[in-house]
C-alpha cells in the first residue's frame, strides 16, 4: 500500500544532526529522499515524483506547487507555515499538516534559564573571570554586578497557551508571581490584566505569543519605558514582537535591568541586526536555538510519522490547510 508514497525531506539537516532515529518517518513511505541542501532554483527539480514534500524552512510557492503535479501532502517540520502558499495548496488539492507542541520542554527550560542568566548577571561574571579579574579580587568574591532573586518577583506572560503555562509553573517554582498580560487583537479576558497596567506592575516580562498583523513591535519604546527600572525582558517567540532599535536602546540607556533573546526580525541575520551591535550591555542573544534538544527534535520525527500515516488513511492529522 505505500509503493507510490515518495517522500522528499528538502532540508534534513534544519531537523536532524544525525542525532535522531528517522526509522519510524521512513516506515511511512516507500521511499524517503533527504536532501542536505535545496536552494530555490532547484526546490521544483528535487520534487519531481513526490507526493510528499517535507520542509522546515524551504518555501513553498504556487509556482512550485503548480509544477509538481503528483504532490499530495506537505508536513511542515515545524508549527509555523508561513514557508508555504497556503492558497496555492488548497487550489491544488494539497494538504498542509504541521507539528505542535513538541518543543515545550525545550523552549520552556530555555526561557527560564535565560531569565536565570540575566538575574545572576552570568555572562558578566563569566567575562570577568576570563579577564582575569577573580585572581586579581582583594578577597575571596567578586560582586561587581548586583544579584537578583526571582522568588517574590512578578512575572508577566504574553501568552499562555501550552508554552506559556509550562513557563509559568516553572516561574511559579522559583517563588515567582505570574500575571498574564491582555495581547492586542484578542477579546478582552477577566483574566488578562491590560499590557499598560500589567507593563508597570512586573519585574520581569516573557513573550509567548505569535507574531501577527497586531503583535509586529507591540512591543516598542513607549512600552519599554512603561516598565519598572531593572526589569528583565525575554522573548523566546518570534522576532519582531518586540522592536529590536528600541529595545537596544532601552539597555543602552539603563532603564531595563538585561534583556535576552532567541529571535530576531530576520533570521539568520546576515544583513546585521541593532540587537547584535558590540556595545548593548546586559543582553543574551542565543540563535533560536530554544526547540532544539535532541528529544524535541525526536518529537517533530514522529509528529511527521503520524501526520503522513493519517493522510494516507483517510483521517488526517494537524491539518492547517
Amino acid at each position: 500500500m505505500t509503493n507510490n508514497r515518495r517522500a522528499v525531506f528538502l532540508d534534513h539537516p534544519s531537523l536532524d544532526l544525525g542525532d535522531l532515529d528517522l526509522s519510524e518517518l521512513r516506515d511511512s513511505f516507500s521511499a524517503l529522499q533527504l536532501f542536505s541542501n535545496t536552494t530555490p532554483p532547484n526546490v521544483i527539480e528535487h520534487l519531481q515524483g513526490a507526493q510528499v514534500a517535507i520542509s522546515n524552512k524551504i518555501a513553498l510557492n504556487s509556482e512550485t506547487l503548480a509544477a509538481c503535479p503528483e504532490l499530495k501532502l506537505i508536513l511542515v517540520s515545524a508549527t509555523g507555515t508561513n514557508n508555504v502558499d497556503l492558497e496555492a495548496a488548497r487550489a491544488h488539492g494539497i494538504t498542509v499538516s504541521n507539528c505542535q507542541g513538541y518543543g515545550t520542554p525545550s523552549v520552556a527550560q530555555h526561557t527560564i534559564m535565560l531569565l536565570l542568566n540575566l538575574a545572576t548577571r552570568l555572562k558578566d561574571y563569566q567575562r570577568d573571570v576570563s579577564a582575569g579579574k577573580w585572581q586579581e579580587a582583594k578577597q575571596f568574591c567578586l560582586l561587581d554586578h548586583p544579584i537578583v532573586e526571582l522568588e517574590g518577583k512578578t512575572l508577566g506572560l504574553l501568552g499562555h497557551g501550552e508554552l506559556g503555562s509550562a513557563v509559568a509553573r516553572l516561574a511559579e517554582a522559583f517563588g515567582m508571581r505570574v500575571l498574564l498580560g491582555a495581547i492586542p487583537g484578542r477579546p478582552a479576558r477577566a483574566d488578562r490584566v491590560p499590557l499598560d497596567e500589567l507593563l508597570a506592575q512586573v519585574d520581569a516580562l516573557t513573550l509567548h505569543c505569535p507574531l501577527n498583523e497586531h503583535t509586529r513591535d507591540f512591543i516598542g519604546a513607549r512600552e519599554l519605558a512603561l516598565l519598572k527600572p531593572g526589569a528583565f525582558v525575554v522573548n523566546t517567540a518570534r522576532g519582531g514582537l518586540i522592536n529590536e532599535q528600541a529595545l537596544a536602546d532601552a539597555l543602552r540607556n539603563g532603564h531595563l535591568g538585561g534583556a535576552a533573546t532567541d529571535v530576531l526580525s530576520v533570521e539568520p541575520p546576515v544583513n546585521g541586526n541593532p540587537l547584535l551591535a558590540g556595545d548593548i550591555p546586559r543582553l543574551i542573544v542565543t540563535p533560536h536555538n530554544a526547540w532544539g534538544s535532541r528529544e524535541a527534535r525526536q518529537r517533530i520525527v514522529g509528529q511527521l510519522a503520524e501526520n503522513a500515516r493519517g493522510f494516507f488513511s483517510g483521517a488526517p492529522l494537524r491539518v492547517v490547510s
